[in-house]
């Protein structure tokens, strides 16, 4: 920021801390930075931030930038995908205080709601009375009220529902000139300046706007000027939804709602391809189908593609019904009507088979940012719509320009309103590329006009597609924009650059402050081609890390928990960006900006999983931690001096190992009992002064495990125990149940002869160096057992996911690492692969508890379940994140947070369960956690099956490893280990 714009933005700054009363104003480079981009290809610098508390702040910040000559942006969510949410000037944002759902009313159908409520809250309480609010994008998790109203959005209801437009009965707004304006059919609540300005305007213009518009369901580009024609009632709430921002900024809202279906059925319609499935689309509208959205093969994963009928795409179409039964019947008229032009059908009528197939469509927007080999691909050209009939024409001419410009594109999205979702392969990196990205998109503009559509059909035009308006309206028409824009808002203060007078569509490129080069890093980012920029660039913005209500995901914890953006993964990424692009935040590695908001990630890597472009936020952690505290020898920059935390916990297998090795367990346990001395030891190692610290068992597994009669002994097929750090020193008593377990199997487990570790700790310390030396001693270790192909069960999920990912993304150059990653199993994989024909106990119980962060991300669970099935341990156990997060919880500053994310999922789900349930948790943090919380006594998975067999009459195997099931902690001490 030069000097000049320096000085006015902080004479801005005391302005609006002097006239904000109840809201926040932030002009820090953290708050900046976090509002520079929405879910679009464009990025804007704004001066600052501000969250108003009620209208009055709002006008307040009005009256200020007026008088300062600043642009105002207001902003929802920031899921907008072509640009409008993102900030020049000061950007409002609405989502942390304007949340109030001020009135229902059921009898009259409508609800009164601020602008920053989130769809899906606003939703949840019309279900109460069995209404809904009808448009749903799939952002519905997060977006808001305000930005739907603001763009016009529709979601994959609208073929029943119509758009946001269709659903709005009444607005208040304020103009830039500090208006207040209430909007509604017949505009008695608007200023009697704009009213008549806009009344001369529409009765000088009747014919044009009688004729001007194209007739289709998803027309959604310009100003809806047609509304305040006389025919139409003056309809000024219609005409000033979907002006993105740009007029007036909304400060409450009036909503229908409209009923739900009593039960619904999901019927899924294979078709050879994508074409044959859009010519299909427009027939299906006269059966009344709530939805009916299309996806072709592409976009599908294996996992999913098995649930699906056969085909090369698929029309998902959702039938409605006053009970399940009229639901059934309505949905298979619609299937045998439509049943001479597919491959295959299938009616889904459970919920839950429901939901995960909507997740596979919803995830769209961003699995659609990876082609199938990798490649970067970006919206831009995301939502042109079509009337539905000519959607296949359209299909077919899109594709043949994609192949013209030597382009690639997954178009999906919602078929029976001729809407396509669409994210190109564009290079926006170099300039030929973004002249490839000008041409293509005036060509494909002139195509959906061709076809009598519209330039947008769910997400507004701002930054991506206002340029080409006039391709679709004609200079006249934009003209008329222009003087509706000037009647509002004559100063341009509101959104500048977006619909009118509007910023060429190659301009404002988020990608154009990043280097061009690959920064220095030291994980190998193997799908980004060793790049952590495209690293980063994975985050488009589409903010599923948002959804307040984790359900069967883990990501994003820390938010959940906070409600700040800076801590959701979206936010750090954007810190990241930033970070690489060095104009907001301009400390490189030594950034106090990231550092702050990656402080509060637990590292859970549930953004690995949930994310749908796969960030990885964890590793992003560990590698800027890296750099932030290694600093930079070649360019003199010094690191910053590492908490006592990373040594405490970060070395704690060298400790445990020591502990183990001078006998000196009894001693340790003793002092942790003794309050003075427990809370001096937490001083100074940095740890939270909330927590307790874990007692040490005397005996580690591997000590225990040498001392066993007849381990070395030939029969059963040979499989690898890997002592983990906290299986061998904090829960021996799961390294011996899991021996039990698999000698009862068939099994003969093995033990490396030294140390072995897969570096975790360091790692999520972001001690990089530290982690390569004992990975690689590690694999020498390991290398005989890898020579021989054996498999590895690894006990611990978190140990076994470093295995996978972190060591051979730290140890590219080893190919060994990869050995080992490829042979590494869980407990339950083991069984599963190793002895398919075993059959566990049965132990006919309720559970509850908690399937590790890392499981969840790298692993998954299925073998797990599968396992618990065999046992008959009945139930789920809880999604999101325990909140311990290994090093995470144990951290000084940490506690809150940490027992927030406990409170959000597993706590409740543990004080709910009923009597005699098992408590489950494989990770060694859970258990502590769930002990450490809430009094929660819970085992490994190992241990419940090895107690099963201790109760069931002894078969022959049982026998023969019956002195293998003795408690290591009962053990005497031994020697240990070598290396580490």
């Amino acid at each position: 920021m030069g000097d000049a714009r320096r000085a006015d933005a902080q004479e801005l700054e005391r302005a609006l801390r002097a006239a904000v009363r109840g809201g926040e104003v932030e002009f820090g480079a953290q708050d900046r930075a976090l509002m520079t981009m929405d879910a679009s290809n464009y990025r804007r610098v704004p001066l600052g931030v501000v969250a108003p508390k009620d209208d009055d702040d709002v006008a307040a910040v009005l009256a200020v930038c007026r008088e300062q000559g600043v642009p105002v942006v207001a902003r929802g969510a920031g899921t907008s995908i072509a640009g409008q949410a993102t900030g020049l000037g000061v950007v409002l944002d609405f989502t942390r205080h304007q949340r109030t759902i001020e009135h229902l009313d059921p009898e009259a159908r409508t609800a009164v709601v601020r602008p920053g409520v989130i769809l899906d809250d606003l939703r949840g309480a019309a279900g109460a009375h069995g209404l809904t609010f009808g448009p749903d994008p799939s952002t519905h998790a997060r977006c808001t009220l305000g930005g739907m109203i603001g763009n016009n959005s529709c979601g994959s209801h609208s073929v029943a529902w119509g758009t946001t437009a269709d659903n709005v009965h009444e607005l208040e707004v304020l103009t830039y000139g500090g208006e207040r304006a209430r909007l509604a059919r017949g505009g008695s609540g608007v200023p009697e300046r704009l009213r008549a300005g806009a009344s001369s305007l529409v009765q000088g213009e009747l014919a044009r706007l009688r004729t001007g518009f194209p007739e289709l369901p998803r027309r959604i580009s310009g100003y809806a000027l047609d509304e305040l024609l006389p025919e139409k009632g003056e309809d000024w709430a219609r005409a000033f939804t979907g002006s993105e921002g740009t007029l007036g900024v909304l400060t409450r809202a009036t909503v229908k709602l409209v009923p739900t279906p009593g039960a619904r059925v999901l019927a899924v319609l294979g078709y050879a391809d994508e074409s044959a499935a859009a010519e299909a689309a427009a027939g299906l509208l006269p059966y009344g189908p709530l939805t009916v959205e299309g996806m072709a093969n592409d976009l599908v994963g294996d996992a999913a593609r098995a649930s699906l009928p056969r085909g090369g795409a698929w029309l998902f179409v959702e039938v409605g019904g006053d009970d399940a039964a009229q639901a059934r019947a309505n949905a298979e008229a619609l299937c045998r009507a439509a049943r001479e032009g597919t491959t295959d059908h299938t009616l889904v009528t459970e919920p839950a088979g429901q939901r995960a197939l909507w997740r596979v469509r919803e995830d769209a927007s961003g699995t659609a940012t990876r082609m199938p080999d990798g490649a970067e691909a970006w919206p831009g050209w995301e939502d042109c719509a079509v009337p539905p009939a000519r959607l296949g024409a359209y299909l077919r001419d899109f594709r043949e320009l994609l192949r013209e410009y030597g382009l690639r594109g997954l178009p999906y999205g919602h078929f029976g309103d001729g809407c396509i979702h669409v994210r190109i392969d564009f290079d926006l990196l170099g300039e030929a590329g973004i002249a490839t990205f000008r041409d293509f998109s005036t060509a494909l503009a002139d195509v959906v006009v061709a076809h009598g559509g519209s330039l947008s059909g769910e997400h507004g035009d701002g930054l991506a597609r206002a340029e080409l308006l006039t391709r679709m309206y004609g200079e006249e028409m934009v003209g008329l924009f222009g003087r509706f824009k000037d009647l509002w808002d004559p100063a341009d203060g509101l959104n500048p650059g977006v619909l009118v007078r509007p910023d060429p569509l190659d301009a404002n490129l988020r990608f154009a402050p990043l280097p061009r080069k690959p920064v220095d890093v030291e994980f190998g980012y193997p799908h980004d081609g060793g790049d952590f920029s495209a690293a980063v660039r994975r985050c488009v913005g589409v903010a599923k890390c948002r959804n307040e209500s984790a359900g069967a995901s883990v990501m994003c914890p820390s938010f959940r928990a906070t409600g700040e953006e800076k801590h959701s993964t979206r936010g750090r990424a954007r810190l990241l960006h930033e970070m690489l692009a060095g104009e907001v935040v301009t400390d490189g590695w030594q950034s106090e900006e990231v550092h702050d908001a990656l402080d509060l990630c637990l590292s859970c890597k549930g953004c690995r999983s949930d994310c749908p472009v796969g960030v990885d936020m964890a590793t992003y952690k560990a590698e800027f931690m890296h750099h932030y505290y290694e600093g930079d020898a070649a360019s003199g920059t010094p690191g910053k001096r590492r908490p006592m935390a990373h040594y405490s916990m970060g070395w704690l297998p060298r400790w445990l190992r020591l502990a183990a090795a001078t006998r000196t367990v009894p001693l340790l346990n003793a002092g942790a009992k003794v309050p003075p001395l427990a809370a001096l030891a937490k001083r100074l190692g940095g740890l939270a002064p909330e927590r307790d610290i874990p007692a040490l068992p005397r005996t580690p597994f591997t000590h225990w495990w040498r001392k066993q009669p007849g381990r070395a002994a030939d029969g059963g097929k040979p499989v690898v125990l890997w002592p983990d750090t906290f299986t061998n020193y904090l829960s021996p008593e799961a390294g011996s149940a899991a021996v039990q377990v698999f000698q009862d199997a068939g099994l003969r487990p093995v033990v490396p002869p030294k140390q072995v570790c897969c570096g975790l700790t360091y790692v999520s310390t972001g001690q990089l160096d530290r982690a390569r030396a004992v990975m690689r001693r590690t694999l020498d270790v390991m290398e005989p057992a890898l020579d021989a192909g054996l498999p590895v069960a690894v006990l611990e999920p978190p140990c076994a996911a470093a295995l996978q990912t972190d060591v051979p993304e730290l140890l590219g150059d080893d190919p060994r690492a990869k050995r080992l990653a490829e042979a590494v199993r869980t407990f339950a994989q083991t069984l599963e692969e190793q002895a398919p024909d075993w059959e566990p106990p049965r132990i006919d119980r309720p559970v509850a508890g908690q399937t590790h962060c890392h499981q969840h991300a790298v692993i998954g669970d299925a073998a797990e379940r599968r396992l618990r099935d065999r046992a008959g341990l009945v139930g789920d156990l809880s999604g999101g994140c325990c909140g311990l997060a290994g090093n995470f919880g144990f951290e000084k500053g940490h506690y809150e947070v940490s027992a927030a994310c406990a409170e959000d999922q597993l706590l409740p789900a543990l004080r709910a369960a009923e009597p005699g349930t098992e408590i489950l948790a494989d990770g060694y943090s859970c258990r502590t956690q769930m002990d450490q919380l809430g009094g929660f006594r819970s085992r490994h998975l190992a241990e419940v099956l090895a107690e099963g067999l201790t109760a069931r009459p002894a078969s022959a195997a049982a026998a023969a490893s019956s002195d293998s099931s003795a408690d290591p902690a009962a053990g005497p001490a031994g020697e240990p280990a070598a290396g580490e």
